[in-house]
């Protein structure tokens, strides 16, 4: 069996960023805000028609969120869908040059 030498490259932490996704840091937010809501279905045992009847939004959008499909979501909205959950959202805002973040990502 041939080996091949691989490359190591080191992630920036988002991965829609290393995929080269034009929204990338908005798609990020939207994923981890998706994630903290499934989260909040699983712990209070949650189906898509529970969280319909306790927020009174449409299980078609639990739905979508279960499928990572958060195109028609903006970010506000899944905010508001974790509020309507009985939770908060704190958000801490970190900026850095684009240079650096471009360089930096090469391990």
């Amino acid at each position: 069996m041939k080996s091949e030498k691989l490359e190591i490259v080191k992630g920036s932490g988002n991965v829609f960023r290393d995929l080269g996704q034009k929204n990338a840091d908005d798609d990020q937010l939207k994923a981890t805000l998706a994630a903290e809501i499934i989260k909040a279905l699983d712990r209070d045992g949650l189906s898509v028609r529970g969280a319909q009847g306790r927020t009174g939004i449409a299980a078609a959008d639990f739905s979508r969120i279960r499928n990572a499909d958060l195109g028609r979501f903006t970010v506000d909205r899944l905010m508001s869908i974790i509020n309507r959950l009985g939770s908060r959202v704190e958000v801490k805002i970190k900026v850095r040059r684009a240079e650096a973040i471009e360089h930096g990502m090469r391990a």
